[in-house]
């Protein structure tokens, strides 16, 4: 490579450093981490309320795959209108993003144990609220607190039902 070709690359390479750079100084990531105590053990929970369809019972939407069975890469359809994707997934955990939305978004299900028969749901959230202002961003905090909170009431019914 010539001397212009050189100087030519590293002025490319500089440019698309500082327009990634400008992107990540920019997100706002915000972050909901819910839980709720359980009287069960963990395996017994995950049995009740891990499969990734699920979580459509306790958000009373119809829950669907539309590619996958339920493990690492399945697509979920909630609600006929809210594609989903697992992109990782433990034992006892597993976390979806959203790949049809504008706003970065993950969601995560966890269920750990916490003593003797007993155990912790949790669901975070992960979502970018950079185009959001600042009432919105309240808003959208208190709406997803609100609906997941729900959410993990309504599994720890489910899962401590006999």
């Amino acid at each position: 490579m010539g001397k212009l070709s050189s100087r030519c690359w590293l002025a490319l390479c500089l440019a698309g450093l500082a327009v990634a750079g400008a992107r990540a100084a920019t997100a706002d990531y915000a972050t909901i981490v819910l839980s709720v105590n359980v009287a069960r053990p963990a395996n017994e929970v995950w049995k009740k309320v891990g499969g990734f369809c699920g979580i459509g019972a306790s958000l009373k939407m119809t829950c669907a795959y539309t590619s996958g069975s339920g493990d690492l890469g399945t697509v979920r359809l909630l609600a006929g209108r809210i594609q989903e994707v697992m992109v990782a997934q433990t034992a006892h955990s597993y976390t979806y993003t959203q790949p049809d939305t504008k706003v970065l978004y993950h969601g995560t299900l966890a269920v750990e144990p916490a003593g003797r028969n007993r155990s912790k749901l949790i669901y975070s959230l992960f979502y970018d609220q950079s185009g959001l202002t600042e009432q919105a961003k309240a808003q959208t905090r208190d709406q997803r607190t609100k609906a997941f909170t729900r959410v993990l009431q309504s599994m720890k019914s489910l899962a401590e039902s006999p």
